[in-house]
């Protein structure tokens, strides 16, 4: 006599027969595969080492700072910039290392708490089928120890989701759920509907309702305030070099794409959701991972993608995979099983980007098969393994030889070597391309600004270069550097002039314009009451200012 269709086998196995012991077995060994894959891959990204610079700066006693005495959040996750700073207190490894484990911890134990999840929606043994196609896909394992936040974001989007199933503690639920735009900013979209989730589950009294709502937004509500006093704007700086309110949608789907079909990622997914089909466990939990997932892919669809390849679209992926990271092991379901862990195999040893090899810094890249080729480091952590790629290596020798306060710009065209302009500041100001690893090897009173304005004020208020790379579609040109901390119109160790005095003498114009006035008051004055509550007040209006990047036009100040 055989089993009915979705029910054990007469006469199943031992390990059937023991399910607890067969699902730890199974747990235990994907989180040590996944641990040992994403390990392979360690590495620190160029943009995990901006994340390093703040940290550093906090450790420092300088505050929350890329610059010395400039307030500008350069970092997208505050949360995880400020975990690393308290973890950084513990004598030991270099901050990088720290980063790479923190981050690699995180990863796991957010692959944990979503196989635990899912595990508690079903009885008898599971397999943890989801979690396979976190292993075998290649950007979830990069970027669990790329120094990003990626990591944190797993083990938020994961302890979420088990103290949702969990259906216990709803305050803590709330206070957790609440602390999804601190690890990124787009993650309030999870947040939001993760709360509703809680309340429909709960079904609480009004006022217990009002209480949980409350408790969930205290802490991102008062870090919204400092935000605002600190830094005078309403997001991270990072997301005005990014723009990440506009749209792209072509660009967006074309993102998801890259995603998708390199490693046939409709098949896993299609197989995993007739399981959740078949079972039809909680709806209101399932739910939660498809609007969730939707709004989170549709997000990063919206503003264009990304640059790197998949790291957008990870959290919206591990979402949608969190009722089918363990599925239950039935006459009905282990040939589905046995299919996703065939295509994992597939995906993990054979399948990659057609780009993998190409090495180069345009559109969407492999971020890290691209660094490590260009530091020569199978496995680039250190700042100073950056020190392989001959522009960031002769960026730090400018520094370094350089014995007396000056304004360092490069020149990009036929002569390719740094200059230096006079300043009558005390201060090394250096305008720099990539600079993560550049800003963790000199000294932090060095302030360094980038064209693409992920540090820079100046620069992330500028308008975007039409068409221009995703996440980096901002350059704002040197001469605006020169103009606002340097003085004269050549440089000090050459007659070379890489900017015409017009050029320049119209971006000194364009520094004294009130909107680009505004927002450096906001940043370098100094942190008075009187100046925090003129940030706050005015972030709303702060945050729109956007002026041309060429100097000439900008120098008309908005006629």
């Amino acid at each position: 006599m055989t089993a009915a269709a979705g029910a054990p086998l007469d006469d199943p196995p031992s390990w059937y027969r023991r399910p607890m012991a067969w699902t730890w077995a199974a747990t235990g060994a994907v989180l040590v595969l996944y641990t040992v894959l994403a390990w392979q891959r360690r590495w620190m990204s160029d943009d995990g080492l901006l994340v390093l610079r703040t940290v550093r700066q906090i450790l420092a006693g300088n505050g929350p700072v890329f610059n010395v005495g400039e307030r500008v959040e350069a970092s997208t996750s505050p949360l995880w910039t400020w975990l690393l700073a308290g973890v950084g207190t513990i004598p030991g490894p270099p901050l990088e290392w720290i980063a790479v484990i923190v981050g690699l911890l995180c990863a796991v134990g957010g692959l944990f708490f979503g196989l635990d999840g899912a595990r508690r929606l079903y009885a008898g043994p599971v397999a943890p089928a989801g979690a396979l196609v976190v292993c075998a896909l290649p950007p979830f394992r990069d970027f669990a120890t790329s120094g990003l936040e990626t990591g944190l974001v797993l083990l938020w989007i994961g302890l979420s989701w088990w103290l949702l199933v969990r259906g216990k503690a709803p305050v803590a639920t709330a206070v957790v759920l609440g602390l999804g735009p601190l690890v990124r900013p787009d993650l309030a979209l999870f947040s939001v509907v993760g709360f509703v989730a809680l309340v429909l589950l709960r079904r609480p009294r009004w006022l217990a309702g009002l209480g949980w709502f409350g408790a969930g937004i205290a802490i991102p509500v008062a870090y919204q305030v400092f935000r605002m006093g600190y830094y005078g704007l309403l997001t991270p700086n990072t997301a005005l070099a990014k723009e990440a309110a506009n749209a792209d949608w072509p660009r967006g789907f074309a993102y998801l794409t890259d995603l998708i079909s390199p490693y046939v990622l409709w098949i896993p997914l299609l197989l995993l959701v007739i399981v959740a089909i078949m079972e039809r466990r909680s709806r209101i939990l399932l739910l939660t991972s498809l609007v969730g997932a939707v709004l989170l892919a549709l997000y990063v669809v919206r503003v264009g993608g990304d640059f790197m390849h998949g790291r957008m679209l990870l959290p919206a992926l591990f979402v949608l995979l969190l009722p089918v990271m363990a599925i239950p092991l039935t006459q009905r379901t282990i040939a589905i099983a046995a299919g996703v862990a065939a295509w994992a195999v597939v995906a993990g040893g054979w399948l990659r980007v057609p780009y993998e090899n190409t090495h180069q810094a345009v559109s969407v890249t492999d971020e890290r098969s691209y660094w490590a080729w260009a530091t020569g480091h199978e496995h680039p952590v250190l700042a100073t393994d950056y020190l392989g790629q001959d522009v960031i290596r002769r960026a730090v020798d400018a520094v370094q030889a350089t014995d007396q306060p000056a304004v360092l710009v490069y020149s990009y065209g036929d002569v390719k070597q740094w200059f230096r302009f006079p300043t009558d500041r005390p201060y090394v100001t250096m305008a720099a391309d990539s600079m993560g690893a550049i800003s963790n090897i000199v000294s932090l009173e060095v302030r360094i600004h980038d064209g693409y304005g992920l540090a820079s004020d100046l620069a992330a208020h500028s308008s975007s270069i039409p068409n221009g790379r995703p996440g980096h579609s901002k350059w704002l040109v040197a001469a605006w550097e020169i103009a606002e901390a340097g003085r004269g119109d050549y440089a000090t160790d050459g007659q070379i002039r890489m900017f015409q005095p017009v050029e320049i003498e119209a971006a000194r114009r364009a520094v004294r314009c009130p909107d680009v006035r505004e927002v450096l008051a906001s940043t370098r004055e100094t942190l008075t009451w009187g100046r925090f509550v003129d940030n706050l007040t005015g972030a709303v209006g702060r945050t729109e200012i956007r002026y041309p990047r060429d100097p000439a036009a900008a120098a008309r100040c908005g006629a």
